[in-house]
């Protein structure tokens, strides 16, 4: 889940903490690395030594959050701007609450001032330990402080003082990445819509069996209360019997069925998994006298669940650490989750995701054939660990002058073919998205559904589903 942005004002802030640390004992800085936490709110900070860069302190303030990627000789740059719009978004979208800035006493008034903005923004509790030997060092660092706005900053003198203000070490910190996901594979599946479950019977050992039937029952179960929870409104005129679906018979709400495609396929880890759980949810449609149509031949398409990377922790970690821009964070994550073109992909706008992040939505037709009517929208669900990554790439963007939300949210990140591919290599993960021939449209999108004319059929006997299976 996405974290909601903070919102601070002049009365809800918190006071900024002085720490004067004026015999630059060694325990100050070590109890102040061991409070830091990224996954629980509280970042501790070392500024880059002899250099003032404004630039350099964000991306200081990002490497203590963990995204240090652009250590690289080779990695994208960010301008000042771009870097400190980048702190502010991850902070609003990670819950990021405290952060301790070591050797406050080098810090220029313009660097301060850009504290003081941040702390403005986002309502963050500062702390700043500096080490001032002399009245005069302390002096010379609140007029600094003054001038950059931070005023009225209680201090706090003492070595047992200063750690207890400073808190209690992390209790739950971890190094290094997530690990491996590991997924029970599964084997080729038979292709058929009709008494899938008893083909796979014939076809697979026990073991792939119960997979492929553990799939399939998860599909049938997500059709049935996303079915529950969108009752279908019948046919103002009912087809008559023995002729084709038509247009009266069509299911009308084909944006949501393309989401809720998109919801059940987009953690699936292989074009198999995906096969089997949309077997299940036809037969969950078809328990309820409606046809779900899909195309023959999934692997031939390109979609969620077929040529997408579910967004696991050891996904989502990469994703963090790798790119700190939130923008290129976001592009590579869409790519992910969505494993359709970059040429439709592009055409995303700001107001494509939803205030929540769950859901992107692409108009082709009306960004294709301007003045035209818009046809149904390209649906891709946003799964719960991209959440905060779209969201932070929505206020980088929206933060930026002259932006409105018509404009595109992914500008210039899949523009020209070096750049794109730079994206990649930063990432450094596959997405088999970008090799996929794409010779037709998402999968999803392809789909169809109609109400039946007649009762429908016994499912167990259709579908090859156990007799007692379900409820």
């Amino acid at each position: 889940m996405t974290t909601p942005a903070r919102i601070a004002t002049p009365t809800t802030l918190p006071p900024v903490t002085l720490l004067l640390d004026t015999g630059d004992d060694r325990a100050v800085h070590h109890a102040a690395h061991q409070r830091a936490e990224p996954r629980s709110g509280r970042t501790t900070t070392d500024p880059t030594p002899h250099t003032n860069s404004l630039a350099y302190l964000a991306l200081d303030l990002l490497r203590a959050m963990g995204r240090d990627s652009f250590a690289r000789p080779d990695a994208e740059r960010m301008s000042t701007d771009a870097a400190w719009r980048a702190v502010t978004c991850w902070t609003l979208t990670t819950g990021l609450e405290e952060a301790i800035v070591l050797r406050a006493h080098r810090l220029t008034p313009e660097r301060l001032a850009r504290l003081a903005t941040w702390r403005a923004e986002t309502g963050i509790r500062l702390v700043l330990i500096a080490h001032t030997p002399t009245p005069a060092d302390e002096q010379q660092l609140r007029e600094r402080l003054t001038t950059a706005q931070l005023t009225t900053l209680p201090a706090v003198r003492g070595t047992d003082a200063i750690m207890n203000a400073i808190g209690p070490p992390a209790t739950r910190r971890r190094h290094g990445p997530p690990p491996s996901d590991h997924v029970n594979p599964l084997p080729d599946l038979p292709r058929s819509a009709v008494a899938f479950l008893s083909d796979c019977r014939r076809s697979l050992s026990e073991a792939d069996f119960a997979h492929a039937h553990g799939q399939y029952q998860a599909g049938y179960a997500a059709a049935r209360t996303w079915l529950a929870r969108h009752i279908p409104a019948p046919p103002a005129t009912p087809p008559a019997e023995n002729t084709g679906p038509d247009e009266t018979c069509a299911w009308q709400d084909m944006e949501g069925l393309r989401l809720f495609l998109a919801r059940l396929t987009v953690l699936s880890p292989s074009p198999q998994h995906t096969l089997a759980r949309v077997r299940g949810a036809q037969a969950g449609f078809l328990s309820r006298q409606l046809h779900l149509d899909v195309p023959d031949d999934l692997a031939a398409h390109a979609g969620p669940g077929i040529t997408t990377v579910p967004i696991t922790p050891h996904v989502a970690h990469i994703l963090d650490t790798h790119l700190p821009n939130p923008l290129r964070a976001a592009a590579v994550a869409a790519l992910l989750f969505t494993g359709t073109t970059r040429s439709l992909l592009s055409m995303t706008q700001i107001a494509s995701i939803d205030e929540n992040a769950t859901r992107l939505a692409i108009d082709r037709d009306s960004r294709i054939n301007v003045g035209m009517p818009p046809g149904p929208r390209h649906m891709y669900a946003i799964p719960p660990r991209a959440r905060r990554i779209l969201a932070a790439a929505l206020q980088f963007r929206r933060r930026t002058p002259r932006t409105s939300d018509h404009l595109g949210l992914f500008a210039r990140c899949f523009g020209t073919p070096d750049r794109f591919d730079h994206l990649i290599r930063d990432a450094g993960l596959p997405i088999p998205a970008i090799r996929h021939p794409h010779p037709a449209q998402d999968w999803h999108t392809a789909a169809r559904c109609w109400h039946l004319s007649a009762p429908a059929p016994d499912v167990s006997a259709v579908w090859g589903r156990p007799p007692g299976a379900y409820p």
